[in-house]
């Protein structure tokens, strides 16, 4: 089995949640602070990297997952996304989608971790177009 971190568009509630074919909530979570936040592909998913200070604890979700949750939910990530552990704020850790650092700033994504979290981030962009 699998602990998996996820931080956007899987989450309870949200559109892709049904990525995780059903796989076991555990708990709401935070990483520690070592981690930064962008709206990669016109704020189509989010892409996080860790880094060495200056960062933000990212809120999310742990899930169990089985190899076969785990592989379906991997070959729908988007491109460049890649499994990696993230360290929670607890010490422990778990696998989440990590985006190269590189290409969030060969494409200038915008940096959003001052919202918080992904779905704040999303929450924030929904009131400013009402």
């Amino acid at each position: 089995m699998h602990r998996v971190f996820i931080c956007g568009s899987a989450l309870r509630g949200q559109p892709d949640n049904q990525n995780l074919q059903g796989a076991k909530f555990l708990q709401e979570t935070k990483t520690k602070p070592i981690y930064r936040l962008h709206a990669a592909e016109n704020g189509w998913h989010p892409a996080i990297y860790q880094l060495g200070e200056g960062g933000i604890s990212i809120p999310g979700e742990i899930y169990e997952m089985s190899p076969a949750q785990f592989e379906y939910l991997a070959t729908n990530e988007p491109p460049h996304m890649y499994p990696a552990d993230v360290i929670l704020e607890d010490d422990t850790t778990a696998i989440a989608f990590l985006y190269p650092k590189e290409l969030i700033e060969q494409y200038n994504w915008p940096d959003v971790s001052e919202h918080g979290g992904w779905l704040a981030y999303k929450r924030s962009i929904a009131a400013s177009t009402v």
